[in-house]
């Protein structure tokens, strides 16, 4: 599944991270699914929330107030929420699907924070938080916010969360809370999409899921792994194995590698009754 969408993508996530735009590599991811789609028109979009909610944080006056104001402005006035009734509609990893229909994921209610927070001159990031997207303030005094709903968390509450997520021996690090590179945040869209389709058996675009990860990380593992498994569903041999015996040379390890190692048995046994 090639599309000028990919070939876009590719060009944009290629080059320096530091020059990556979130906001139109996530709206490359889909416009992949829908040719033609006007990205800069929900580009635009973002512009308009920005200017939409200038009033709302200008009036206040600590950097708390000003994110108070803004969730005012998005989740009151606007009327973004998170998709609790059909959380797994792949609508709702599309920004396009998002900024039309009010409703998405973390990661992609994220997005809309983050891009509309810089807009406005506000130094919010998206946070890779286990199992739940997040964003923060990073300058001055640290502030969470939960892009699901616009809650501001405290510290306490993001320990709660990361026990439910890890379990109860897990402990608070400042990794957890770090600033996500563009690259992180794509990737970790890409891998919420692909496992919607993986879960409803689309193997072709579970496959697109994985091209698109590995055009952000090359040698992740895992990735390569999995992109290996739907290469031999999808009966394309000569490709799986090379994930296959790149993933064993990255990560020979692992706890699936020996189940990777029989699957390359197969798929040699394959390839000599093939030929």
């Amino acid at each position: 599944m090639t599309s000028d969408a990919r070939e876009r993508f590719a060009a944009l996530v290629g080059g320096s991270e530091d020059r990556i735009d979130l906001a139109e590599a996530a709206l490359l991811v889909a416009a992949e699914e829908k040719p033609g789609l006007d990205v800069p028109y929900y580009l635009g979009q973002l512009d308009t929330l920005a200017g939409g909610a200038k009033g709302w944080v200008e009036r206040a006056g600590s950097d708390l107030e000003r994110l108070q104001g803004l969730n005012r402005f998005l989740y009151s006035e606007q009327g973004f929420s998170g998709n609790h009734q059909s959380y797994y509609d792949p609508r709702n990893s599309f920004l396009d699907e998002v900024l039309e229909r009010r409703t998405g994921l973390p990661i992609t209610l994220g997005i809309v924070y983050t891009e509309v927070a810089r807009r406005l001159g506000l130094e919010v990031h998206g946070v890779c938080f286990p199992a739940h997207f997040l964003c923060k303030l990073a300058r001055g005094q640290e502030i969470i916010i939960d892009p699901f709903d616009g809650k501001i968390l405290t510290r306490a509450e993001c320990e709660v969360r990361l026990r439910q997520a890890l379990g109860e021996r897990a402990v608070l690090e400042a990794g957890h809370l770090r600033a996500a590179r563009p690259r992180e945040i794509l990737a970790r869209l890409l891998g919420n999409l692909k496992h919607v389709y993986v879960a409803r058996t689309d193997l072709e675009r579970s496959l697109a899921c994985c091209d698109r990860i590995l055009m952000l990380t090359p040698d992740a593992p895992t990735e390569l792994r999995d992109r290996g498994v739907l290469y031999q569903k999808l009966e394309c041999f000569a490709g799986a194995r090379a994930d296959f015996e790149r993933f064993l040379q990255l990560a020979p390890n692992d706890p699936s590698a020996d189940a990777v190692r029989g699957s390359l048995v197969d798929l040699l046994q394959r390839t000599r009754q093939i030929h």
